[in-house]
């Protein structure tokens, strides 16, 4: 669907469109938000990163004494980015180093810029982030993870986290930790660096039904960081944290062109399946599936597209966002669900076997689809979210 983008957004389009084709790395295309699967993997995803920095693609909202590209990058062009990264199934920056890049503008230091920004824009510093844990995932503020004080400076940090993806491969971590037991929960908390090799952090890969590994445990056991790791002011960190993920929007619309691709991918796999001995696409029921499928799609996409252009305008509401990502996650569950129905005996079938019907693509997508309904916030938390904000009903 056209959604009406200015001429000179269409020409970057192009302009990056070429680019993606031309650089983006030999790497199987995954669903979801994947890690390396090995150190080759992984380099290759560094130097991917690097080339987007370097290109201006990624980080052209930065400010433009850290290499951002000034007044002239709008919100739409992270969007065209994000897209046509989506579109070209090529992989995303890998880590939280854009997320730790927006709290170091608004609340680091000046060594700190100093000291991460390069790292990040070069693809060579991963950072991943340490904020869920265990029964504290959808209401963060319960975090129990504690950053305790010691004599002559610094912090000792004691805790869990889990969900932390890329993990196994960060050089730091965003750490968010409770530095005031006695504060409201939202009011005791503080952000910091934390680097990943330093004594007592415990790295832990959890094997997924993907039969990857993206996710990891970590345990940090009296973990010593100097008072600089600190970033912003102490007991600030739920605003820190709040402010830097208002930035990570770009991945909205991706997200509607992944599904719009799924479609597409579904029609042509009903055109190669058999349903009572005929194409499955000569049948009513499938039709209707299809129909039901991409109609859901065109919805989000307009969704997806008044929220950017709420965005633009500093207009967003606060239960924007939920809404697209509770439809963009419900739709991807019964999109490979259905899949898996029209691919029959075959959809049991993984990547490497050589019947699988599409590479094993929508086995891969059916067991990672689940977890969009959980990362970012769970659909039950978003719907709270919409009722409450933006129907007006009662906790």
């Amino acid at each position: 669907m056209d959604y009406g983008m200015a001429p000179e957004l269409e020409e970057f389009r192009a302009e990056v469109r070429a680019f993606v084709a031309e650089h983006k790395p030999a790497i199987a295309p995954k669903a979801g938000v994947r890690s390396a699967e090995n150190a080759e993997e992984l380099e290759l995803l560094k130097v991917w990163t690097g080339k987007l920095f370097a290109a201006g693609y990624l980080g052209g909202d930065w400010p433009e004494q850290y290499g951002g590209a000034g007044p002239s990058y709008s919100a739409e062009h992270s969007v065209v980015v994000g897209e046509e990264i989506a579109r070209a199934r090529a992989p995303l920056m890998t880590g939280a180093g854009n997320l730790i890049a927006h709290a170091l503008f608004d609340f680091g230091t000046d060594a700190q810029r100093a000291r991460y920004l390069p790292g990040i824009r070069s693809g060579r510093q991963i950072f991943c982030q340490l904020f869920s844990e265990p029964g504290s995932g959808s209401d963060l503020a319960s975090l129990r993870t504690k950053a305790v004080p010691v004599d002559g400076g610094g912090y000792r940090v004691t805790g869990q986290k889990v969900w932390t993806t890329h993990g196994q491969w960060a050089d730091f971590g965003y750490l968010l930790a409770r530095t005031d037991a006695d504060a409201p929960k939202h009011k005791g908390i503080s952000a910091f660096v934390v680097d990943m090799r330093s004594p007592g952090i415990d790295i832990r890969p959890l094997r997924e039904m993907t039969g990857t590994s993206d996710f990891n445990e970590v345990f940090l056991d009296n973990v010593l960081i100097d008072a600089d790791a600190l970033v912003g002011d102490l007991n600030k960190g739920w605003l820190i944290a709040n402010s830097s993920l208002g930035h990570e929007r770009s991945g909205v619309a991706a997200s509607a062109v992944r599904l719009r691709q799924n479609v597409e991918a579904l029609i042509d796999l009903a055109k190669v399946v058999s349903r009572h001995g005929r194409p499955a696409i000569e049948d009513g029921h499938v039709q209707e599936r299809l129909g039901s499928l991409s109609a859901s799609v065109d919805a989000l996409s307009a969704l997806v597209y008044a929220n950017i252009s709420r965005w633009s305008r500093k207009t967003e509401r606060t239960y924007d966002a939920p809404m697209a990502k509770l439809l963009f996650s419900e739709i991807g569950v019964e999109m490979e669900r259905f899949a898996l129905e029209l691919s029959g005996e075959a959809g049991i079938l993984v990547e490497g076997d050589p019947d699988a019907i599409d590479r094993g693509r929508w086995q891969d997508g059916f067991l990672y689809a689940r977890a969009y309904t959980i990362a970012g916030g769970s659909s039950e938390i978003m719907r709270n979210i919409i009722a409450e904000r933006g129907l007006g009903m009662p906790r």
